[in-house]
């Protein structure tokens, strides 16, 4: 009765399991890098993507769908701030847009159910979208500095015995 549905919840799976993966991969080279507050912002951006793959999932069941847990694209291999920021931008102004798109299906299909998930799905990643943004904006009007006060911060810690990681 909703396979529509169904297919529309499978490919924001994949496509959050992408960004899940993709997130972590920059949390990762942001914590390498001693850049706390970015490495925090995409851990903790991977974390809220992992919820919504619970959500999705747990209405694909409801439906009496199979979750499918493959990711929509790999991992881009970016190690370069500017660049991680831009595609993490793009991925979630992607995701907005589909989402859109695939809440006006399901209610076209009489399942308002998946249609409020889309549309909870779209405020969350409008949210995120502008985290990154912001981000991308004070990189711009700083430059290397921002980074730079992020990476000074941590070896003040370390330097007084705390922990890495505030």
């Amino acid at each position: 009765m909703h396979e529509n549905s169904v297919k529309l919840l499978n490919k924001a799976v994949a496509d959050e399991l992408s960004a899940v993966h993709q997130y972590m991969y920059f949390h990762f080279h942001c914590d390498d890098q001693g850049l706390d507050l970015l490495a925090l912002l995409f851990k903790q951006t991977a974390i809220q993507e992992m919820m919504h793959i619970e959500l999705l999932a747990e209405r694909i069941l409801f439906l009496k769908g199979e979750v499918e847990i493959i990711a929509s694209a790999p991992v881009q291999k970016l190690t370069k701030v500017k660049d991680m920021l831009a595609l993490a931008r793009q991925m979630e102004e992607d995701s907005a847009k589909a989402y859109n798109i695939w809440a006006n299906e399901c209610a076209a299909n009489a399942d308002s159910v998946s249609k409020k998930l889309f549309e909870q799905l779209v405020v969350d990643e409008e949210r995120h979208f502008d985290q990154f943004d912001n981000e991308m904006d004070h990189l711009t009007e700083y430059g290397d500095n921002y980074l730079a006060l992020q990476s000074i911060e941590r070896s003040k810690r370390t330097a007084a015995g705390g922990p890495p990681q505030a």
